[in-house]
C-alpha cells in the first residue's frame, strides 16, 4: 500500500468519526461534571492504548491548551509497582479493577480504551465500575466488543483495523480535552 492510499484510509476514517458526535458531546458532559465537582476521572487501557491513556491523563491533570488547576485525572497504567506486584501476587486480568475500587467514586468517571472492546481487564475494571456508580465511557473499535454492552458512553471508532481506530481515538480525545478546557475554564 502507498503512502497516499494510507494517509486516505486514515483521513476517511477519522472523517467518518463526526458520525459519534453526540456521544462525544455526552462524554464531554459527563466528564467536565465529574471534575467539576473534583470527583476522578480514571483511565485505562493495554499497550497503545495504555499510552493513549497515559496522553490523556497528561493533558487534563497538567493542560491541554490552557492555563487552570489540575484536574484529578488517574492513569491506571502508569503506577509500576502496583501493576507488577498485582500481576504477579494475584493476576493482571484484575489489575485495573482493584485501581478501580481504590480510586474510583461514586459519580466518577471510568475511560476505557481497547480496540476490540474485549481487553479481560478493562472489561473487568467496567464491571467494578458500574458496582461502584462510575460512569464509564469505552473508546473502542467499529463492533465495541463486550465494553458495548458496560457502557454508558460509546466512542466506537468505525474502522476494524488497529492503527486507523488508534488514530479516530486521538483526534476524538483531543477534541474532548479541548471542550473540557472550554467548559471548565471558559
Amino acid at each position: 500500500m502507498s503512502l497516499e492510499k494510507y494517509l486516505d484510509l486514515s483521513t476517511k476514517v477519522i472523517a467518518d468519526c463526526a458520525s459519534l458526535e453526540a456521544e462525544t458531546e455526552e462524554s464531554i458532559t459527563l466528564i467536565a461534571d465529574a471534575l467539576h465537582k473534583n470527583l476522578p476521572l480514571l483511565i485505562c487501557g493495554n499497550g497503545g492504548s495504555a499510552a493513549d491513556a497515559e496522553h490523556i491523563s497528561g493533558e487534563l491533570v497538567g493542560r491541554f491548551l490552557k492555563e487552570r488547576r489540575g484536574y484529578p485525572v488517574i492513569c491506571l497504567t502508569s503506577n509500576s509497582a502496583f501493576m507488577t506486584a498485582w500481576s504477579n501476587d494475584y493476576d493482571y486480568l484484575s489489575v485495573f479493577e482493584r485501581q478501580v475500587e481504590a480510586y474510583g467514586q461514586n459519580g466518577g468517571i471510568l475511560l476505557g480504551i481497547s480496540t476490540s472492546g474485549n481487553s479481560g481487564n478493562v472489561v473487568k475494571a467496567f464491571e467494578k465500575a458500574r458496582t461502584m456508580g462510575l460512569k464509564t465511557i469505552a473508546m473502542t473499535g467499529q463492533t465495541g466488543g463486550k465494553l458495548a454492552e458496560l457502557s454508558d458512553v460509546l466512542l466506537n471508532v468505525p474502522s476494524t483495523s488497529t492503527p486507523l481506530i488508534q488514530q479516530g481515538h486521538i483526534c476524538l480525545y483531543h477534541y474532548i480535552c479541548e471542550q473540557i478546557e472550554a467548559r471548565l475554564v471558559g
